[in-house]
Protein backbone atom coordinates (compact mmCIF):
# COMPACT_ATOMS: atom_id res chain seq x y z
CA UNK A 1 0.00 0.00 0.00
CA UNK A 2 2.89 2.47 0.60
CA UNK A 3 4.39 1.70 -2.79
CA UNK A 4 1.05 2.56 -4.37
CA UNK A 5 1.15 5.76 -2.37
CA UNK A 6 4.57 6.95 -3.44
CA UNK A 7 3.59 6.10 -7.03
CA UNK A 8 0.71 8.19 -6.64
CA UNK A 9 2.95 11.46 -5.33
CA UNK A 10 5.19 10.60 -8.44
CA UNK A 11 2.55 10.92 -10.96
CA UNK A 12 0.65 13.46 -9.18
CA UNK A 13 4.07 15.51 -9.41
CA UNK A 14 4.41 14.77 -13.12
CA UNK A 15 1.18 15.94 -13.64
CA UNK A 16 1.43 19.64 -11.95
CA UNK A 17 4.94 19.45 -13.50
CA UNK A 18 3.11 19.70 -16.59
CA UNK A 19 0.24 21.62 -16.03
CA UNK A 20 2.99 24.37 -14.41
CA UNK A 21 5.07 24.25 -17.09
CA UNK A 22 2.57 24.57 -19.59
CA UNK A 23 2.51 28.03 -18.97
CA UNK A 24 6.26 28.66 -21.02
CA UNK A 25 4.83 26.76 -24.02
CA UNK A 26 3.36 27.76 -27.36
CA UNK A 27 3.52 30.98 -30.04
CA UNK A 28 1.72 33.77 -30.24
CA UNK A 29 1.58 36.38 -33.13
CA UNK A 30 -1.73 37.73 -35.19
CA UNK A 31 -2.11 38.71 -38.55
CA UNK A 32 -3.21 42.17 -39.89
CA UNK A 33 -6.97 40.79 -40.55
CA UNK A 34 -7.05 39.25 -37.19
CA UNK A 35 -5.76 42.61 -35.64
CA UNK A 36 -8.30 44.45 -37.67
CA UNK A 37 -11.28 42.08 -37.03
CA UNK A 38 -10.57 42.61 -32.86
CA UNK A 39 -10.32 46.12 -33.49
CA UNK A 40 -13.60 46.55 -34.86
CA UNK A 41 -15.35 43.69 -32.53
CA UNK A 42 -14.15 45.76 -29.67
CA UNK A 43 -15.23 49.41 -31.00
CA UNK A 44 -11.85 51.04 -30.23
CA UNK A 45 -12.32 54.37 -32.10
CA UNK A 46 -8.53 55.27 -31.26
CA UNK A 47 -6.53 54.84 -34.96
CA UNK A 48 -3.14 55.23 -32.77
CA UNK A 49 -3.81 51.35 -31.16
CA UNK A 50 -4.04 50.10 -34.55
CA UNK A 51 -0.82 51.11 -36.15
CA UNK A 52 0.67 50.06 -32.18
CA UNK A 53 -0.88 46.63 -32.47
CA UNK A 54 0.15 45.82 -35.77
CA UNK A 55 3.80 46.87 -35.22
CA UNK A 56 3.38 44.86 -31.82
CA UNK A 57 1.86 41.33 -33.09
CA UNK A 58 2.32 41.60 -36.70
CA UNK A 59 5.14 39.21 -36.81
CA UNK A 60 6.48 36.13 -38.62
CA UNK A 61 8.68 35.23 -34.82
CA UNK A 62 7.07 32.58 -32.64
CA UNK A 63 6.64 35.16 -29.41
CA UNK A 64 6.26 33.58 -25.96
CA UNK A 65 3.71 34.53 -23.91
CA UNK A 66 5.81 36.94 -22.25
CA UNK A 67 7.00 38.77 -25.07
CA UNK A 68 3.87 38.70 -26.64
CA UNK A 69 2.02 40.59 -23.22
CA UNK A 70 4.86 42.96 -22.77
CA UNK A 71 4.13 44.18 -26.74
CA UNK A 72 0.36 44.14 -26.34
CA UNK A 73 0.83 46.02 -23.01
CA UNK A 74 3.61 48.71 -24.59
CA UNK A 75 0.82 49.10 -27.36
CA UNK A 76 -2.02 50.22 -25.26
CA UNK A 77 0.06 52.13 -22.90
CA UNK A 78 1.62 53.91 -26.25
CA UNK A 79 -2.06 54.63 -27.31
CA UNK A 80 -3.35 56.04 -24.34
CA UNK A 81 0.25 58.35 -23.78
CA UNK A 82 -0.84 59.88 -26.93
CA UNK A 83 -4.28 60.98 -26.01
CA UNK A 84 -3.04 61.92 -22.86
CA UNK A 85 -0.67 64.33 -24.21
CA UNK A 86 -3.00 65.59 -26.59
CA UNK A 87 -5.67 66.25 -23.30
CA UNK A 88 -2.62 68.01 -21.68
CA UNK A 89 -2.15 70.02 -24.34
CA UNK A 90 -6.09 71.18 -25.63
CA UNK A 91 -6.34 71.93 -21.57
CA UNK A 92 -3.18 74.15 -21.77
CA UNK A 93 -4.67 75.65 -24.49
CA UNK A 94 -7.96 76.17 -22.88
CA UNK A 95 -9.48 74.14 -25.57
CA UNK A 96 -12.03 72.45 -23.72
CA UNK A 97 -14.24 71.05 -26.66
CA UNK A 98 -10.88 69.34 -28.46
CA UNK A 99 -9.82 68.20 -24.83
CA UNK A 100 -12.92 66.28 -24.08
CA UNK A 101 -13.29 64.53 -27.36
CA UNK A 102 -10.11 62.93 -27.24
CA UNK A 103 -11.57 60.79 -24.39
CA UNK A 104 -13.21 58.73 -26.52
CA UNK A 105 -9.84 57.31 -27.73
CA UNK A 106 -8.80 56.39 -24.32
CA UNK A 107 -9.09 52.60 -24.05
CA UNK A 108 -9.59 51.83 -20.36
CA UNK A 109 -8.96 48.50 -18.23
CA UNK A 110 -6.30 46.59 -16.67
CA UNK A 111 -3.06 46.14 -18.70
CA UNK A 112 -2.62 42.40 -18.30
CA UNK A 113 -6.89 41.55 -18.66
CA UNK A 114 -6.33 43.76 -22.44
CA UNK A 115 -3.66 41.28 -23.57
CA UNK A 116 -5.37 38.64 -22.03
CA UNK A 117 -8.05 39.34 -24.37
CA UNK A 118 -5.75 39.05 -27.85
CA UNK A 119 -3.87 36.38 -26.25
CA UNK A 120 -6.86 34.19 -26.05
CA UNK A 121 -7.01 34.71 -30.09
CA UNK A 122 -2.98 34.36 -30.88
CA UNK A 123 -1.72 31.60 -29.35
CA UNK A 124 -1.31 28.46 -30.86
CA UNK A 125 1.57 25.07 -30.59
CA UNK A 126 0.85 21.93 -29.29
CA UNK A 127 -1.41 22.39 -26.27
CA UNK A 128 -4.19 24.31 -28.23
CA UNK A 129 -4.20 22.03 -30.91
CA UNK A 130 -4.38 19.00 -28.65
CA UNK A 131 -6.38 19.68 -25.60
CA UNK A 132 -7.85 16.58 -25.00
CA UNK A 133 -4.72 15.15 -24.36
CA UNK A 134 -3.49 17.79 -22.28
CA UNK A 135 -6.13 17.33 -20.29
CA UNK A 136 -5.26 14.11 -19.53
CA UNK A 137 -1.48 14.77 -19.24
CA UNK A 138 -2.24 17.51 -16.85
CA UNK A 139 -5.91 17.33 -14.71
CA UNK A 140 -5.91 13.00 -15.63
CA UNK A 141 -2.65 12.50 -13.58
CA UNK A 142 -3.49 14.65 -10.91
CA UNK A 143 -6.32 13.26 -9.74
CA UNK A 144 -5.15 9.69 -10.65
CA UNK A 145 -2.30 10.14 -8.77
CA UNK A 146 -3.92 11.93 -5.87
CA UNK A 147 -6.29 9.36 -5.69
CA UNK A 148 -3.51 6.71 -5.48
CA UNK A 149 -1.72 8.99 -2.84
CA UNK A 150 -5.04 9.20 -0.89
CA UNK A 151 -7.08 5.66 -1.36
CA UNK A 152 -4.67 3.10 0.70
CA UNK A 153 -5.10 5.41 3.43
CA UNK A 154 -8.82 3.44 4.45
CA UNK A 155 -6.39 0.61 4.70
CA UNK A 156 -2.92 1.90 6.31
CA UNK A 157 -5.39 4.02 8.84
CA UNK A 158 -6.74 0.84 10.30
CA UNK A 159 -9.98 0.07 11.51
CA UNK A 160 -12.77 3.49 11.20
CA UNK A 161 -11.76 5.88 14.59
CA UNK A 162 -9.71 9.22 14.86
CA UNK A 163 -6.54 9.09 12.79
CA UNK A 164 -4.14 12.25 13.77
CA UNK A 165 -1.49 10.44 14.71
CA UNK A 166 2.31 11.79 13.48
CA UNK A 167 0.75 15.17 12.32
CA UNK A 168 3.28 17.07 13.86
CA UNK A 169 6.26 14.99 12.83
CA UNK A 170 5.93 15.56 8.66
CA UNK A 171 7.30 18.55 7.20
CA UNK A 172 3.77 18.82 5.22
CA UNK A 173 1.65 19.09 8.36
CA UNK A 174 3.76 20.97 10.50
CA UNK A 175 5.45 24.32 8.65
CA UNK A 176 8.16 22.26 7.18
CA UNK A 177 9.83 22.36 4.07
CA UNK A 178 7.13 21.04 2.18
CA UNK A 179 4.46 23.31 3.37
CA UNK A 180 6.16 26.57 2.89
CA UNK A 181 6.86 25.04 -0.68
CA UNK A 182 2.99 24.60 -1.15
CA UNK A 183 2.46 28.39 0.19
CA UNK A 184 4.45 29.45 -2.34
CA UNK A 185 3.01 27.75 -4.78
CA UNK A 186 -0.32 28.46 -4.24
CA UNK A 187 -0.24 32.18 -3.65
CA UNK A 188 2.07 32.12 -7.13
CA UNK A 189 -1.09 30.58 -8.88
CA UNK A 190 -3.53 32.85 -7.37
CA UNK A 191 -1.03 36.09 -8.04
CA UNK A 192 -1.56 34.56 -11.97
CA UNK A 193 -5.07 33.95 -11.92
CA UNK A 194 -6.26 37.38 -10.41
CA UNK A 195 -3.63 39.92 -11.83
CA UNK A 196 -1.89 38.08 -14.79
CA UNK A 197 -4.55 36.14 -16.63
CA UNK A 198 -2.47 36.28 -20.12
CA UNK A 199 0.40 34.61 -18.81
CA UNK A 200 -1.92 31.42 -17.95
CA UNK A 201 -4.04 31.46 -21.44
CA UNK A 202 -2.53 28.31 -22.17
CA UNK A 203 -4.43 26.43 -19.27
CA UNK A 204 -7.52 27.85 -20.53
CA UNK A 205 -7.11 26.16 -23.79
CA UNK A 206 -6.98 22.92 -22.03
CA UNK A 207 -10.10 23.57 -20.79
CA UNK A 208 -11.78 24.81 -23.73
CA UNK A 209 -13.60 21.54 -25.25
CA UNK A 210 -15.74 21.39 -21.74
CA UNK A 211 -16.00 24.61 -21.71
CA UNK A 212 -17.79 25.02 -24.65
CA UNK A 213 -20.49 21.90 -23.93
CA UNK A 214 -21.55 23.35 -20.70
CA UNK A 215 -22.01 26.98 -22.23
CA UNK A 216 -21.34 27.18 -25.78
CA UNK A 217 -18.12 29.94 -25.38
CA UNK A 218 -14.13 29.14 -24.58
CA UNK A 219 -12.76 29.23 -21.19
CA UNK A 220 -12.18 32.24 -19.32
CA UNK A 221 -9.31 31.97 -16.50
CA UNK A 222 -12.69 32.15 -13.81
CA UNK A 223 -13.70 28.74 -15.88
CA UNK A 224 -10.29 27.74 -14.81
CA UNK A 225 -10.48 28.59 -11.41
CA UNK A 226 -14.21 27.07 -11.11
CA UNK A 227 -13.46 23.88 -12.71
CA UNK A 228 -9.97 23.31 -10.67
CA UNK A 229 -11.96 24.21 -7.19
CA UNK A 230 -14.65 21.49 -8.11
CA UNK A 231 -12.10 18.80 -8.91
CA UNK A 232 -9.63 19.65 -5.81
CA UNK A 233 -12.43 19.66 -3.28
CA UNK A 234 -13.87 16.23 -5.08
CA UNK A 235 -10.58 14.78 -4.74
CA UNK A 236 -9.62 16.29 -1.30
CA UNK A 237 -13.27 14.89 -0.17
CA UNK A 238 -12.37 11.18 -0.93
CA UNK A 239 -9.56 11.84 1.96
CA UNK A 240 -12.30 13.52 4.41
CA UNK A 241 -14.51 10.51 3.83
CA UNK A 242 -11.90 8.15 5.04
CA UNK A 243 -10.19 9.83 7.41
CA UNK A 244 -13.66 10.97 9.45
CA UNK A 245 -15.58 7.99 7.97
CA UNK A 246 -16.20 7.38 11.93
CA UNK A 247 -18.44 10.45 12.03
CA UNK A 248 -21.74 10.38 9.94
CA UNK A 249 -21.78 13.72 10.61
CA UNK A 250 -18.51 14.68 8.73
CA UNK A 251 -19.35 12.38 6.00
CA UNK A 252 -22.58 14.15 5.31
CA UNK A 253 -21.08 17.64 5.86
CA UNK A 254 -18.62 16.94 3.12
CA UNK A 255 -21.02 15.63 0.53
CA UNK A 256 -23.21 18.62 1.11
CA UNK A 257 -20.61 21.41 0.51
CA UNK A 258 -19.56 18.99 -2.57
CA UNK A 259 -23.19 19.25 -4.03
CA UNK A 260 -23.48 23.04 -3.54
CA UNK A 261 -20.02 24.22 -4.95
CA UNK A 262 -20.17 21.83 -7.61
CA UNK A 263 -24.11 22.11 -8.55
CA UNK A 264 -24.80 25.96 -7.14
CA UNK A 265 -21.59 27.54 -7.82
CA UNK A 266 -20.48 25.70 -10.98
CA UNK A 267 -22.37 24.20 -13.19
CA UNK A 268 -25.97 26.48 -12.57
CA UNK A 269 -24.01 28.97 -13.59
CA UNK A 270 -22.64 27.89 -16.32
CA UNK A 271 -25.60 26.58 -17.73
CA UNK A 272 -27.18 29.68 -17.46
CA UNK A 273 -24.93 31.71 -18.94
CA UNK A 274 -25.50 28.85 -22.09
CA UNK A 275 -29.06 30.26 -22.09
CA UNK A 276 -28.40 33.68 -22.64
CA UNK A 277 -29.11 34.75 -18.66
CA UNK A 278 -27.06 35.91 -15.95
CA UNK A 279 -24.47 33.17 -14.31
CA UNK A 280 -25.20 33.27 -10.67
CA UNK A 281 -24.85 31.61 -7.64
CA UNK A 282 -27.82 31.15 -5.82
CA UNK A 283 -26.07 30.42 -2.53
CA UNK A 284 -23.77 33.32 -2.29
CA UNK A 285 -25.43 36.02 -0.31
CA UNK A 286 -24.21 39.53 0.49
CA UNK A 287 -22.03 40.75 1.53
CA UNK A 288 -19.75 37.99 0.99
CA UNK A 289 -20.95 38.27 -2.52
CA UNK A 290 -19.99 42.15 -2.31
CA UNK A 291 -20.22 43.50 -5.81
CA UNK A 292 -24.34 42.69 -6.01
CA UNK A 293 -25.08 46.15 -5.85
CA UNK A 294 -22.54 47.21 -7.80
CA UNK A 295 -23.86 49.24 -11.05
CA UNK A 296 -22.80 47.11 -13.50
CA UNK A 297 -24.98 44.36 -11.86
CA UNK A 298 -27.55 45.85 -11.05
CA UNK A 299 -28.27 46.70 -15.05
CA UNK A 300 -27.33 43.42 -15.88
CA UNK A 301 -30.10 42.24 -13.66
CA UNK A 302 -32.76 44.84 -14.73
CA UNK A 303 -32.18 44.27 -18.72
CA UNK A 304 -32.19 40.42 -17.92
CA UNK A 305 -36.24 40.65 -18.16
CA UNK A 306 -38.14 38.12 -15.55
CA UNK A 307 -35.08 36.30 -14.79
CA UNK A 308 -32.81 38.72 -13.42
CA UNK A 309 -35.98 40.29 -11.74
CA UNK A 310 -36.24 37.08 -10.09
CA UNK A 311 -32.29 37.39 -8.96
CA UNK A 312 -32.13 40.81 -7.44
CA UNK A 313 -35.22 39.77 -5.04
CA UNK A 314 -33.52 36.64 -4.04
CA UNK A 315 -30.32 37.59 -3.05
CA UNK A 316 -31.92 40.11 -1.13
CA UNK A 317 -34.25 37.79 0.59
CA UNK A 318 -31.59 35.56 1.24
CA UNK A 319 -29.48 38.18 3.06
CA UNK A 320 -32.00 39.91 4.79
CA UNK A 321 -34.17 37.00 5.89
CA UNK A 322 -33.28 33.29 5.00
CA UNK A 323 -29.68 33.93 6.47
CA UNK A 324 -30.43 35.38 10.01
CA UNK A 325 -33.26 32.63 10.06
CA UNK A 326 -31.42 29.72 9.47
CA UNK A 327 -28.73 31.26 11.90
CA UNK A 328 -31.16 31.39 14.64
CA UNK A 329 -32.23 27.55 14.47
CA UNK A 330 -29.08 26.07 13.61
CA UNK A 331 -26.29 27.75 14.08
CA UNK A 332 -23.72 29.56 11.12
CA UNK A 333 -22.56 26.00 10.31
CA UNK A 334 -25.47 25.99 7.64
CA UNK A 335 -24.17 28.27 5.46
CA UNK A 336 -20.23 28.40 6.65
CA UNK A 337 -19.89 24.12 7.15
CA UNK A 338 -22.85 22.88 4.83
CA UNK A 339 -22.74 25.25 1.95
CA UNK A 340 -20.27 28.03 1.30
CA UNK A 341 -17.68 27.20 -1.33
CA UNK A 342 -14.77 28.89 0.91
CA UNK A 343 -15.48 26.86 3.37
CA UNK A 344 -15.85 23.65 1.20
CA UNK A 345 -12.16 23.96 -0.17
CA UNK A 346 -10.90 25.19 3.72
CA UNK A 347 -12.59 22.23 4.70
CA UNK A 348 -11.75 19.60 2.17
CA UNK A 349 -8.17 20.95 0.48
CA UNK A 350 -6.80 22.49 3.88
CA UNK A 351 -8.69 20.10 6.73
CA UNK A 352 -4.17 18.85 6.88
CA UNK A 353 -3.37 22.02 8.10
CA UNK A 354 -6.69 22.93 10.87
CA UNK A 355 -4.18 22.70 13.93
CA UNK A 356 -2.13 25.73 12.78
CA UNK A 357 -5.06 28.18 13.67
CA UNK A 358 -3.79 30.24 16.40
CA UNK A 359 -4.96 30.19 19.87
CA UNK A 360 -3.73 32.89 21.51
CA UNK A 361 -5.65 35.60 23.23
CA UNK A 362 -4.15 38.10 20.92
CA UNK A 363 -4.87 36.40 17.92
CA UNK A 364 -8.96 36.46 19.26
CA UNK A 365 -8.81 40.28 19.69
CA UNK A 366 -7.12 40.33 16.14
CA UNK A 367 -9.78 38.27 14.73
CA UNK A 368 -12.34 40.90 16.24
CA UNK A 369 -11.33 43.89 15.14
CA UNK A 370 -10.28 42.84 11.05
CA UNK A 371 -13.33 41.05 10.77
CA UNK A 372 -16.33 43.43 11.82
CA UNK A 373 -13.36 46.26 9.56
CA UNK A 374 -14.11 44.37 6.56
CA UNK A 375 -18.01 44.04 7.56
CA UNK A 376 -18.21 47.90 8.25
CA UNK A 377 -16.11 48.56 4.79
CA UNK A 378 -18.40 46.18 2.63
CA UNK A 379 -21.37 48.49 4.10
CA UNK A 380 -19.87 51.37 3.29
CA UNK A 381 -18.88 50.57 0.13
CA UNK A 382 -22.52 49.03 -0.49
CA UNK A 383 -24.28 52.35 1.01
CA UNK A 384 -22.12 54.68 -1.30
CA UNK A 385 -22.52 52.49 -4.37
CA UNK A 386 -26.11 52.46 -3.71
CA UNK A 387 -26.30 56.18 -3.21
CA UNK A 388 -24.58 57.05 -6.80
CA UNK A 389 -26.37 54.34 -8.13
CA UNK A 390 -29.90 56.09 -7.31
CA UNK A 391 -28.70 59.70 -7.56
CA UNK A 392 -26.67 59.89 -10.06
CA UNK A 393 -23.63 61.25 -8.74
CA UNK A 394 -20.32 60.08 -8.33
CA UNK A 395 -19.36 59.93 -4.29
CA UNK A 396 -21.10 60.25 -1.19
CA UNK A 397 -19.43 62.23 2.00
CA UNK A 398 -16.61 62.53 -0.17
CA UNK A 399 -16.28 59.03 -1.45
CA UNK A 400 -16.09 58.56 -4.25
CA UNK A 401 -17.83 54.91 -5.32
CA UNK A 402 -15.31 53.54 -8.31
CA UNK A 403 -12.48 54.29 -5.82
CA UNK A 404 -14.15 52.15 -3.06
CA UNK A 405 -15.30 49.73 -5.11
CA UNK A 406 -11.84 49.13 -6.72
CA UNK A 407 -10.12 49.31 -3.54
CA UNK A 408 -12.49 46.11 -1.60
CA UNK A 409 -12.18 44.05 -5.36
CA UNK A 410 -8.62 44.33 -5.01
CA UNK A 411 -7.66 44.42 -1.15
CA UNK A 412 -10.64 42.17 0.00
CA UNK A 413 -11.98 40.27 -2.75
CA UNK A 414 -8.39 39.43 -4.54
CA UNK A 415 -5.59 39.83 -2.32
CA UNK A 416 -7.53 38.60 1.49
CA UNK A 417 -9.99 36.13 -0.20
CA UNK A 418 -8.01 34.69 -2.64
CA UNK A 419 -4.25 35.24 -2.19
CA UNK A 420 -4.04 35.01 1.61
CA UNK A 421 -7.43 33.24 2.48
CA UNK A 422 -6.39 30.29 0.47
CA UNK A 423 -2.39 30.54 -0.67
CA UNK A 424 -1.47 30.76 3.07
CA UNK A 425 -3.37 27.51 4.34
CA UNK A 426 -0.39 25.34 4.79
CA UNK A 427 1.05 27.61 7.50
CA UNK A 428 -1.71 29.72 9.22
CA UNK A 429 -4.68 27.20 8.37
CA UNK A 430 -7.26 26.65 6.24
CA UNK A 431 -9.61 29.65 7.93
CA UNK A 432 -7.68 32.43 8.09
CA UNK A 433 -10.79 34.53 5.55
CA UNK A 434 -13.14 32.79 7.39
CA UNK A 435 -12.36 33.89 10.61
CA UNK A 436 -10.46 37.12 9.71
CA UNK A 437 -11.95 38.54 6.60
CA UNK A 438 -15.33 37.10 5.79
CA UNK A 439 -18.06 39.84 6.15
CA UNK A 440 -20.53 37.70 5.88
CA UNK A 441 -19.29 35.18 8.51
CA UNK A 442 -19.06 38.34 10.77
CA UNK A 443 -23.09 38.73 10.36
CA UNK A 444 -23.82 35.97 10.83
CA UNK A 445 -21.66 35.61 13.74
CA UNK A 446 -23.31 38.50 15.43
CA UNK A 447 -26.80 36.49 14.94
CA UNK A 448 -24.89 33.14 16.11
CA UNK A 449 -23.18 35.16 19.50
CA UNK A 450 -26.67 36.70 20.14
CA UNK A 451 -29.24 35.68 19.07
CA UNK A 452 -29.38 31.81 17.89
CA UNK A 453 -30.42 28.54 19.65
CA UNK A 454 -26.98 26.79 18.39
CA UNK A 455 -24.30 25.68 21.00
CA UNK A 456 -21.78 22.70 21.57
CA UNK A 457 -22.61 21.18 24.71
CA UNK A 458 -19.44 19.83 26.86
CA UNK A 459 -19.79 16.48 29.42
CA UNK A 460 -16.99 18.32 31.78
CA UNK A 461 -16.91 14.55 33.84
CA UNK A 462 -15.42 12.99 31.26
CA UNK A 463 -12.90 15.46 29.76
CA UNK A 464 -9.32 13.93 29.91
CA UNK A 465 -7.80 17.05 29.00
CA UNK A 466 -6.36 15.48 25.77
CA UNK A 467 -6.34 18.76 23.70
CA UNK A 468 -7.49 17.01 20.40
CA UNK A 469 -10.43 19.63 20.68
CA UNK A 470 -7.98 22.63 21.19
CA UNK A 471 -5.75 21.41 18.34
CA UNK A 472 -8.13 20.82 15.64
CA UNK A 473 -10.39 23.86 15.77
CA UNK A 474 -9.74 25.74 12.75
CA UNK A 475 -11.52 28.55 14.66
CA UNK A 476 -8.82 29.37 16.55
CA UNK A 477 -10.70 28.31 19.44
CA UNK A 478 -9.55 26.44 22.89
CA UNK A 479 -12.20 24.13 23.16
CA UNK A 480 -10.45 22.20 26.01
CA UNK A 481 -11.19 25.29 28.49
CA UNK A 482 -14.71 25.00 27.68
CA UNK A 483 -14.96 21.32 28.20
CA UNK A 484 -12.72 21.57 31.23
CA UNK A 485 -15.52 23.08 32.87
CA UNK A 486 -18.64 21.69 31.20
CA UNK A 487 -19.33 24.85 30.18
CA UNK A 488 -21.36 25.03 26.40
CA UNK A 489 -19.61 27.05 23.62
CA UNK A 490 -21.61 30.03 22.32
CA UNK A 491 -18.91 31.69 20.00
CA UNK A 492 -19.76 33.78 17.34
CA UNK A 493 -16.63 32.44 15.84
CA UNK A 494 -17.13 28.99 15.62
CA UNK A 495 -18.62 27.60 12.37
CA UNK A 496 -19.42 24.14 13.78
CA UNK A 497 -17.42 21.75 11.67
CA UNK A 498 -17.77 19.53 14.46
CA UNK A 499 -14.14 18.39 13.83
CA UNK A 500 -13.55 19.01 17.63
CA UNK A 501 -16.71 16.20 18.37
CA UNK A 502 -14.92 13.99 15.81
CA UNK A 503 -11.67 13.61 17.27
CA UNK A 504 -12.85 13.46 21.08
CA UNK A 505 -11.98 10.11 21.86
CA UNK A 506 -14.89 10.57 24.92
CA UNK A 507 -17.57 12.03 23.47
CA UNK A 508 -17.44 14.79 25.53
CA UNK A 509 -18.43 17.42 22.87
CA UNK A 510 -21.83 17.33 20.93
CA UNK A 511 -23.85 19.99 18.44
CA UNK A 512 -27.45 21.15 19.44
CA UNK A 513 -29.50 23.43 18.70
CA UNK A 514 -31.60 23.45 21.67
CA UNK A 515 -33.66 26.24 23.50
CA UNK A 516 -32.26 29.58 23.46
CA UNK A 517 -32.61 30.50 26.83
CA UNK A 518 -29.76 28.91 29.20
CA UNK A 519 -27.28 28.07 26.02
CA UNK A 520 -24.68 30.54 27.44
CA UNK A 521 -23.69 29.42 30.96
CA UNK A 522 -20.20 30.88 32.12
CA UNK A 523 -19.15 28.70 34.86
CA UNK A 524 -18.37 30.42 38.42
CA UNK A 525 -15.23 28.91 39.80
CA UNK A 526 -16.34 27.06 43.53
CA UNK A 527 -14.09 27.27 46.55
CA UNK A 528 -14.98 25.09 49.49
CA UNK A 529 -15.07 27.90 52.08
CA UNK A 530 -17.65 29.83 50.04
CA UNK A 531 -20.52 31.06 52.19
CA UNK A 532 -22.72 31.27 49.59
CA UNK A 533 -21.64 27.76 48.02
CA UNK A 534 -24.80 25.66 48.70
CA UNK A 535 -27.22 29.06 47.60
CA UNK A 536 -25.25 28.76 43.67
CA UNK A 537 -25.63 25.03 43.69
CA UNK A 538 -29.64 25.30 44.66
CA UNK A 539 -30.33 28.07 42.37
CA UNK A 540 -28.92 26.19 39.82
Amino acid sequence: MKAIKQLGLVIFLIGLSIFTGSIFTGSFNLTTSEVDAFIQSKGYKSEVIKEELQKAVVTDEDLSIFEFSSRVRNAYKASNNHYDALIAKYDAEKNWDKKGEQYQYKIYGKPHTLSYELAKKAGKGFIKENSGLLWWLTFGLGILGALLFILPNYVLLGPAGIKNNGIYLESATNRGWIAWLVLIYLVAFYLLLYFMADYVVNWTYILDPISKTLNGGEASQWFVYGFLYCVIMIVMAARMYIKYRHNKYQVIRTTSVLFFQIVFAFLIPEIMTSLNMPGYDFKNAFPLDYDFFFEWNLESLQNSGAIGLFILVWGIILTVIIVPIMVYFFGKRWYCSWVCGCGGLAETLGDPYRQHSDKTLKAWKLERWVIHSVLVFSLVMTIVTIYAYLSGTQSLFGINSQWIKDTYSFLIGAWFAGVIGTGFYPIFGNRVWCRFGCPLAAYLGLVQRFKSRFRITTNGGQCISCGNCSTYCEQGIDVRAYAQKGESIVRSSCVGCGICSAVCPRGVLKLENGPEAGRINPTQVLLGNDVDLMNLINEK
